[in-house]
């Protein structure tokens, strides 16, 4: 049986292609007025926007947003199977691992007790998926 030297770096090109399917996606919304106490303000959605992320699944999230100085507020990040509470303006969740990367996000906030109507800004999340 001949061998050809053009094999085996064909064979890693295919490999290497391969360990690249991972990606991220990102998404933004400008601001969401949040009004309502004990009751969920919901955004818009927040969507890979046609990017490869069809049949991937997420590995990480990681979220921004801004609120006014002094804010009472409980905010959660949902997909559509699931959502996790959010502990501060920015970071970083793997709570979302496993579920479908192609699916939309959505910041819910809620205020809390003598909390006045607010205006959250600068919302973004990155999805990273495998």
């Amino acid at each position: 049986m001949r061998r050809h030297r053009w094999a085996w770096p064909l064979l890693l090109v295919v490999v290497s292609g391969m360990t690249l399917a991972a990606g991220s996606w990102m998404d933004r919304e400008a601001r969401l007025r949040v009004s309502l106490v004990d009751r969920e303000t919901v955004g818009a959605p927040l969507t890979a926007g046609g990017q490869a992320a069809t049949g991937r699944v997420i590995d990480e999230v990681r979220w921004r947003f801004r609120l006014p100085p002094g804010s009472a507020v409980t905010v959660r990040l949902c997909h559509p199977e699931g959502c996790v509470p959010l502990s501060g303006q920015r970071g970083m969740t793997r709570a979302l691992a496993g579920l479908a990367a192609d699916d939309p996000l959505r910041f819910r906030f809620a205020l809390k007790a003598g909390q006045s109507p607010l205006t959250v800004e600068g919302l973004q999340v990155i999805v990273n998926y495998r």
